[in-house]
């Protein structure tokens, strides 16, 4: 019997075979590929992206300006004021509403509901929850029957003030 001569010099490495990974790589990948489905995007989108360059005349039904409502806050950020335009309307949140549907109307059409637009310009330290009162005011209100009416789509802040 005849005894191998084994150096110890030389390792005894093992040399991977990549051709078999790389055809694995591919299957998976044409497999991802194949069964990838792109999902519809969901809800609805409104979107009005800027004009190229403002147009001049008399601005069209969908160039209304904004309804302005200024709400002003005391100390500690309590309510001072709401201010429809330029008419006080005290600190009465249905009077906004009465002064928002008397302007727009009481069942706008889908053409009214897209093209109005109210802008709040809130004082810096005016508690949260009346800006939310005003947003509920001036958005809409629920009907004897107990259904919604949409008021006002489009509810935008004016810049913020700083801290008085």
């Amino acid at each position: 019997m005849r005894v191998r001569n084994i150096q110890r010099g030389t390792s005894g490495e093992i040399e991977l075979q990549m051709t078999p990974m790389i055809d694995i790589v591919f299957q998976l990948l044409a497999f991802f590929i194949m069964t990838f489905k792109i999902a519809s995007p969901e809800g609805d989108f409104n979107i009005k992206m800027p004009l190229a360059a403002p147009s001049k005349g008399v601005p069209g039904p969908d160039q209304l300006p904004p309804i302005t409502v200024r709400l002003t806050a005391r100390g500690g950020g309590a309510l001072g004021q709401i201010q429809f335009g330029n008419r006080s309307l005290g600190r009465d949140f249905k009077a906004l509403r009465k002064a928002v549907i008397d302007m727009v109307g009481d069942h706008p059409g889908p053409s009214t509901l897209e093209s109005t637009e109210v802008e709040l310009d809130c004082d810096y330290n005016l508690r949260y929850e009346n800006v939310i009162e005003a947003v509920t005011a001036v958005s809409g209100y629920v009907d004897p029957e107990g259904q919604t009416v949409k008021v006002v789509e489009k509810i935008k802040f004016a810049p913020p003030r700083g801290p008085r």
